[in-house]
């Protein structure tokens, strides 16, 4: 192969390298400690979802999430990101919940679990998924359990 043709290749595949290598090492894959949240998270979920208590060093991610409201009476969709334990998490929602007055409707165990939990006039639907390497996701959508859905017409 002719030289001249051989040097833009490689300072193309350098450059390339070099880029993808810094792209990497400024993405952080460290969470919080366990039991730990920092305190901008802490917050937040509070004054957003109220007294729906969430997993230790559990993180939201706004940037996915879409809430109308807040406190008691907030309803939309949260996604949570719990951590590489998400057996965890799952024991934390099953058992936390009903202790702050909600009715599980049911909870379905498996890659991907669901849990149907209500309240009041209030349905929570938990929807988690194992990412792996990269740890539990939680979706979280609440909304008022009577609902005026129209019926699906017939063809």
């Amino acid at each position: 192969m002719n030289t001249a043709r051989l040097i833009p290749l490689m300072l193309w595949l350098g450059l390339t390298l070099t880029w993808g290598l810094t792209a990497c090492s400024s993405t952080s894959l460290n969470r919080p400690a366990s039991g730990e949240q920092t305190p901008a998270t802490a917050a937040y979920a509070s004054q957003l979802l109220g007294p729906m208590a969430l997993p230790a060093g559990t993180v939201i991610r706004p940037e996915q999430s879409l809430i109308i409201g807040s406190g008691d009476n907030w309803v939309g969709r949260v996604v949570l990101d719990v951590g590489r334990d998400l057996d965890a998490a799952y024991a934390f929602f099953l058992d936390s919940y009903p202790a702050q007055g909600w009715s599980v409707v049911s909870a379905i165990r498996g890659k991907t679990s669901l849990m149907v939990l209500t309240r009041g006039d209030r349905t929570a639907t938990l929807e988690m998924s194992d990412g792996g390497l990269l740890g539990g996701t939680v979706v979280m959508t609440v909304a008022p359990k009577n609902a005026n859905v129209a019926a699906p017409k017939k063809p």
